[in-house]
Parts: C-alpha cells; sequence; structure tokens
C-alpha cells in the first residue's frame, strides 16, 4: 500500500454549471500550467500525498477472429490506453505530490457485475472507467450511485437520452455524432441519394436507425433500405471470401444512387461491399469511408506523438476504443491537477464545468455536455489508410459550439438526470 490519503466514493452531486465553450483551439500537445488554485494543493501535497485510484470494468470475453490477415487480434483491448494515461498523469502527478494507480477488474462472463462493483465501493474505489455494453453499463452506475463513471466503450444513444445516469459520462461519440458526422461530409460533398444496407443484429439495427435520423435532419434521401440477413461462414476461408463475392454483385442491384451506406458492427459483410456493387459508388458508414473517434492513420494536431508513444508501450496501433480509454484517464488527471482534490464530488464538478478544456490531439479543447454528459469531440471520417475530412464539416453552425451539430443537441436531449438537462 501506498503511503497517504486514498480518495474514498464521495457523491457525485449533479452540477448547474454551464457547458464548455469551444472557442480556441488548441493544439494535441498537453501542457502544465500551475494555477494559484492547486498550487496550494501542491504544497500540501508534499507532505502528504494525493493518491488517486481508478478501476477499469470489463467483461473476459474472448474477441472476434478478425475478418482480414491484415489486422490484430487484440487482447483485453482499451486497457493499454489506460495504461498511457496513466502514463500521462503520472508525469504531471510527479510534480504535484498526486500519485495515480490503476486496477484493471475483467469479469468473467457470467459474473454478478452489481455485486463486484459494491464491493469495490465498499473498498472506497469511486472512479471507474467502464469498458462495457450497455446492460452492463447500466448495472455499474445503478449499483454505485455515489461513484463516478466514465463509459469508454458503448456508442448507444439510448445511454445519452431515456437511459442516462447523472454518474456516468460519455467518452466515445454515440451512433448519432458518428451518423451526424458522416452525413455532414455528404451533405457537403453533394452526395445525397443513399441506400441502407442493415446487418442481422441489434446493434446495427441502432447504428441504421441513427443513420435514417441524420439523413432526415441534414435532408439526405434514402432512395433503398435492404437487409442482410446471411449468416457468415468462417472467417478467413476461401469458401467464406467466395460465397460473399458472389452473392453481393446480385444482392446490390440498387435504384440510382451516389453512395451505398452499411452498418454491419460486427464486420461480417460489409468490407465485401467495396468495389462488388453494381453501379460504382462508394461506400461508407460501418465500413469504406468510417466516423471513428480514432483512426491510426490521423497525425493532424500533433496526433503522431501519441501514435508513436502508443505504440512503443502496447506494441500495436491505437484503436478508438484505445483512444477512448486514455481520453478518460487524462480528463481525470485533468480534473485532479486543477483542483488538487481526487473525491468524486469535486473530480465529477470539474469535469461537468467550463473549467475543463482538455488537450487530446484533435485541435480544439474537449469538454462534456452538460445536459447528458457526452463528451464534445471532431468526429474522424477516416479510409483504411488515410483521414479523409474531420466533422463537423465548414458551414454547419450551431448558437453554442459547432461541436453540438454531432448528436442528440440539448433541445433533443430525452435525458432528465443531469443538472441541465
Amino acid at each position: 500500500m501506498s503511503r497517504g490519503r486514498s480518495v474514498r466514493g464521495g457523491r457525485n452531486r449533479r452540477c448547474g454549471v454551464a457547458g464548455g465553450r469551444l472557442s480556441r483551439a488548441l493544439s494535441g500537445v498537453l501542457s502544465i500550467v500551475l494555477t494559484g488554485a492547486f498550487a496550494s494543493g501542491a504544497a500540501r501535497a508534499a507532505d502528504e500525498p494525493l493518491v488517486v485510484d481508478v478501476v477499469r470494468l470489463s467483461r473476459d470475453v474472448e474477441p472476434p477472429v478478425p475478418l482480414s490477415l491484415l489486422d490484430e487480434r487484440i487482447e483485453d483491448e482499451g486497457f493499454g490506453g489506460a495504461e498511457l494515461g496513466l502514463r500521462d498523469n503520472a508525469t504531471t502527478g510527479g510534480f504535484l505530490g498526486h500519485e495515480y494507480r490503476l486496477e484493471n477488474v475483467r469479469l468473467a462472463e457470467d459474473e454478478d457485475l452489481g455485486a463486484r462493483v459494491e464491493a469495490l465501493v465498499a473498498d472506497g474505489r469511486g472512479l471507474f472507467l467502464a469498458d462495457l455494453e450497455l446492460a452492463d453499463l447500466l448495472a455499474a452506475a445503478d449499483a454505485a450511485p455515489d461513484a463516478l463513471l466514465l463509459n469508454v466503450r458503448a456508442a448507444d444513444d439510448s445511454l445519452r437520452n431515456e437511459d442516462c445516469r447523472a454518474n456516468l459520462l460519455h467518452v466515445p461519440p454515440s451512433r448519432a455524432m458518428l451518423a451526424d458526422a458522416l452525413a455532414q461530409y455528404l451533405v457537403w460533398k453533394r452526395w445525397t441519394e443513399v441506400v441502407l444496407v442493415t446487418g442481422r443484429h441489434p446493434e446495427d439495427a441502432a447504428y441504421a436507425r441513427a443513420i435514417e435520423r441524420s439523413a432526415k435532419r441534414f435532408r439526405l434521401d434514402v432512395v433503398e433500405t435492404r437487409d442482410w440477413t446471411r449468416e457468415p461462414g468462417a472467417r478467413r476461408t476461401d469458401s467464406g471470401h467466395h460465397s460473399a463475392q458472389q452473392e453481393i454483385p446480385t444482392f446490390a442491384r440498387f435504384d440510382d444512387h451516389d453512395v451505398v451506406l452499411v452498418a454491419d458492427e460486427r464486420d461480417e459483410f460489409g468490407e465485401y461491399f467495396t468495389y462488388r456493387t453494381e453501379r460504382p459508388r462508394p461506400v461508407a458508414g460501418t465500413q469504406g469511408l468510417m466516423p471513428t473517434a480514432w483512426h491510426r492513420a490521423h497525425e493532424q494536431w500533433g496526433a503522431t506523438q501519441i501514435q508513436r508513444r502508443f505504440e512503443a508501450l502496447v506494441g500495436r496501433d491505437m484503436t478508438a476504443r484505445d483512444y477512448a480509454h486514455w481520453v478518460a484517464m487524462r480528463a481525470l488527471g485533468e480534473a485532479v491537477t486543477q483542483t488538487g482534490e481526487g473525491d468524486v464530488a469535486t473530480v465529477g464538478e470539474f469535469l461537468m464545468s467550463d473549467r475543463l478544456t482538455l488537450a487530446a490531439f484533435k485541435g480544439v479543447p474537449l469538454s462534456f455536455r452538460t445536459w447528458n454528459g457526452q463528451l464534445r469531440q471532431p468526429v474522424l471520417l477516416v479510409g483504411p489508410r488515410m483521414l479523409v475530412s474531420v466533422s463537423p464539416q465548414d458551414g454547419f453552425l450551431h448558437e453554442r459550439t459547432e461541436f453540438d451539430t454531432l448528436g442528440y443537441d440539448e433541445p433533443e436531449s430525452a435525458c432528465e438526470r443531469f443538472g441541465d438537462g
């Protein structure tokens, strides 16, 4: 056990602070500014170190086999980003007398998550990175109402609306944000007639609903919709490749259109559509031109620096899930650095205030929306090997910030658990 005081889970109170304004561009290079607000905390920490415990929660589930031999099978995806964030926090914390500790809790598939979370809170843990899917995420938030959870995985729109929780903040873009980012680019390109192909899983249907919402919002014309119901064969086999190659040209005989949009979050069929449709049209959505929070090809605003540091630490490229973990750790670190405190109430209040201007290699400071806890951020539009564009696109204006043109804006929000919601 490290000496000093350990952070205990205080009550996470609602905040009525106005949302952060993204009014000035920041580079991705992290900077340390010692202000009077925490300089006194640093002096105090010299005698009494502040120990900040963060718990990362996930299910110990075997990752799927990648579709392509070019892709790696990643074990415990995301934790590498949390480790890198921990190191970055420790660099700043070393000057201020703050010590950060990260505990990686991986639950078995059938383990009772609620009971485990309650035990962790009873042991003094209050800050969590929740690498969980929808049902588990809600169970964890409800089991620990006095804790602060940062969602680093789930993109479900319901979590930012009717299923929101006051103790749950969201780092990854929602499906609505991703769909809006793509729709804005299609409008900018004047590719306004689209077809939509939806896979057989619930998450595919959720992604398709987000696309349809964005199409209506930005006046895209969905000229045709199709469901892909075929169950895939074994991945990485000649028979599976041949089957898809033969079937898609017949399936993909659509009415006249500009773009094929695919909703295939499990990567079962969407990758096969490029170059195989009847008409020579681009593919976008979950494959092809993809909206995402992060990509290995991103190198603007100092991103090459973090890409290289992550590769040196973990030995592979950084994924969007890794990036979400890193951002979450850095957000917690920034809160502790600026306030000199690590209790749940103080950290939560800071994150939901306009004092948070998080530098995260996207050219602008990031902040959380006060009405649903969603992190504002640019969304990258990428191909397999290159960054194509960044949304929001030029010309999409908003009275508060153009980043609120992505996803559910405050008047649209069905979240009623936040102070400004």
